[in-house]
């Protein structure tokens, strides 16, 4: 089944007549697996003042996943607003991208895996970099309106660097990782600022223009 990502944007325009906008800075932080990543990505937004958003893709497919979700969402506290969505992250930042001051997004590497999982994508690969290119599309359409007056949105975006282990030995493993090395590349060139995070000290390599 062929899962197509949709973004419902809905752009705000600009009173001083300079187009429509949409105002989302994104900042991407990436980071291999217990590296300090997410705990970053929940510090900084937890800096901005009001109700906050964290959509998180992971699925509660076992106890054990089930306790770390819910400890989590103990964790966050009262001012997070908890989307979980393993698949829809597009339809979900669309719909919610107006309600909050800030967005945590955790993780992309996730998302798509529970993508190729549901697509089957191991034997079609350009499926899955036509999933990816409708994804980059419209977070670069969402990331264009940086003119919009009063406060923007700003939405953090977690995601693995999986590219510095060994090659993988099957087929799918070697089809994600290149994927979610795509992925993490088209999502680093639209964000505003990027992240390495390893051994829980972040590092920003790129900066906001």
């Amino acid at each position: 089944m062929r899962v197509k990502v949709i973004w419902l944007l809905s752009p705000a325009f600009s009173r001083e007549g300079r187009g429509f906008l949409f105002g989302m800075k994104i900042t991407f932080i990436i980071g291999g697996a217990r590296s300090g990543k997410s705990s970053f990505a929940l510090r900084e937004a937890s800096k901005i003042e009001g109700q906050k958003a964290f959509v998180a893709t992971a699925e509660a497919l076992d106890d054990e996943m089930k306790h770390r979700i819910e400890m989590h969402r103990i964790e966050r506290g009262s001012e997070w607003i908890t989307y979980e969505e393993p698949i829809r992250i597009a339809g979900v930042l669309s719909e919610i991208k107006d309600r909050y001051p800030v967005i945590v997004l955790d993780c992309l590497t996730i998302w798509l895996s529970n993508v190729l999982l549901q697509q089957e994508m191991a034997v079609d690969r350009e499926t899955g970099e036509e999933t990816i290119r409708e994804f980059t599309d419209g977070l670069h359409q969402l990331n264009s309106g940086t003119l919009k007056p009063g406060p923007e949105t700003q939405c953090f975006m977690v995601s693995n660097e999986v590219g510095w282990g060994i090659v993988p030995e099957n087929r799918l493993s070697r089809q994600f990782r290149d994927l979610a090395g795509a992925l993490n590349q088209k999502v680093a060139d639209i964000a505003d600022e990027v992240y390495l995070v390893t051994a829980g000290i972040p590092m920003k390599i790129k900066e906001q223009k």
